[in-house]
């Protein structure tokens, strides 16, 4: 489950301002320089029929990082007005909140129903704690593999709900996210243009809609995090190839985990390969440690980023980038949780808990 930041369009430490150019595009005000003065020629044997005039060829310096945002810009005004749209997604009803057996052992914020502030602790479970973490994972695993099967017309996100928490309750752990922040609901299920934290509800899915379902549970005091986006009935290709994508990057983000690695490769590598395809990268939500804590630092930022850190062994965190075909901006709906993109774009999103080894990682959220 993402837990959610608020940038500014950039997260670098240097100030940057934007001019509009006369096309649209935007380029950075940092220095330029300015060519010696063109005069209009005269061509052979022809008279001009306006007077001589000179004008400046100017230019502006580029950076990588700023010409990669010009590129997104474009890129999203050139798809959003080709990809096939799905009906607009509306809310449907929600069902009350479903119980846990007492027996059950409950996160801390359960209780208090207040959303909690994201822990400055980093996750080192000790060699038992990690025996738990597996254990909490591979189950997580396997509920996101179950709730998939799920997925088919006309089941609605609820009927996922009910059937991901009693599985989750069976095997005697709590679905994480239940009581959240005043979550109402055992698992997030994002639905086409619903970028994260869509809240179960009585909609039926229908044929050629994506959705993520985004499992977390607590298990023996640890929580096991992941997500993935599944087709359901006759799916677009270019909805496929966006999920693709978005696996493909989920996968390169990890590859560069290892000790001693900086946090900030992550964000690079999936934007490279994200924008090779023009899709695009949402800032808003992040990857974040997590173990005994479901949210904690260090928070993983999905896109070129100049943040310091570096990752140490046996840290475990999260890596769930958002991609989409058009904007990343977003509008939130009124239950303060489900965000969808602002164009109606669809969205897609993966995730995996890993852990930091010696030389690479290991992603605990198998099956």
């Amino acid at each position: 489950m993402a837990t959610t930041v608020f940038l500014s369009s950039f997260s670098s430490s240097s100030s940057l301002q934007l001019c509009s150019s006369f096309n649209g595009e935007y380029l950075a005000s940092s220095s330029s320089f300015i060519g010696a003065p063109v005069t209009s020629l005269s061509l052979p044997g022809k008279k001009n029929s306006f007077s001589p005039r000179k004008f400046h060829v100017s230019a502006k310096k580029v950076s990588g990082l700023e010409e990669a945002i010009r590129i997104r810009k474009l890129r999203e005004l050139e798809t959003t007005s080709k990809v096939r749209r799905n009906p607009p997604l509306r809310r449907g009803r929600v069902s009350p909140r479903l119980l846990v057996p007492d027996h059950i052992p409950r996160p801390p914020y359960v209780e208090s129903g207040v959303l909690p502030e994201i822990s400055s602790e980093f996750q080192i479970p000790g060699p038992e704690g990690l025996v738990k973490m597996k254990a909490a994972c591979e189950l997580a695993a396997r509920v996101l593999e179950y709730a998939g099967t799920l997925v088919k017309p006309s089941v609605t996100t609820n009927e996922i709900d009910k059937a991901v928490h009693d599985m989750i309750i069976e095997a005697g752990a709590y679905p994480s996210p239940l009581g959240y922040g005043g979550f109402p609901k055992s698992v997030c299920t994002s639905v086409n243009e619903c970028m994260c934290h869509g809240i179960p509800d009585s909609r039926q899915l229908q044929s050629g809609d994506i959705i993520n379902i985004d499992v977390t549970v607590y298990l023996d005091g640890y929580h096991g995090d992941t997500s993935k986006t599944f087709f359901c009935g006759d799916v677009d290709e270019g909805f496929k190839r966006l999920v693709k994508v978005t696996e493909e990057c989920l996968e390169k983000g990890i590859a560069v985990c290892k000790d001693g690695a900086s946090f900030k490769k992550i964000g690079k590598r999936i934007s490279e390969h994200a924008e090779k395809f023009g899709f695009n990268v949402v800032e808003r939500f992040v990857g974040h440690g997590v173990g005994p804590v479901f949210h904690s630092e260090p928070l993983i930022y999905h896109y070129r980023n100049d943040e310091p850190g570096q990752m140490v062994e046996g840290q475990t965190f999260t890596i769930e980038p958002i991609l989409t075909i058009g904007t990343t901006k977003c509008v939130t709906w009124p239950d303060n949780w489900t965000t969808l993109t602002a164009d109606g774009g669809v969205a897609a999103q993966c995730e995996h808990t890993i852990l930091i080894t010696k030389t690479g990682s290991e992603i605990l959220t198998k099956c």
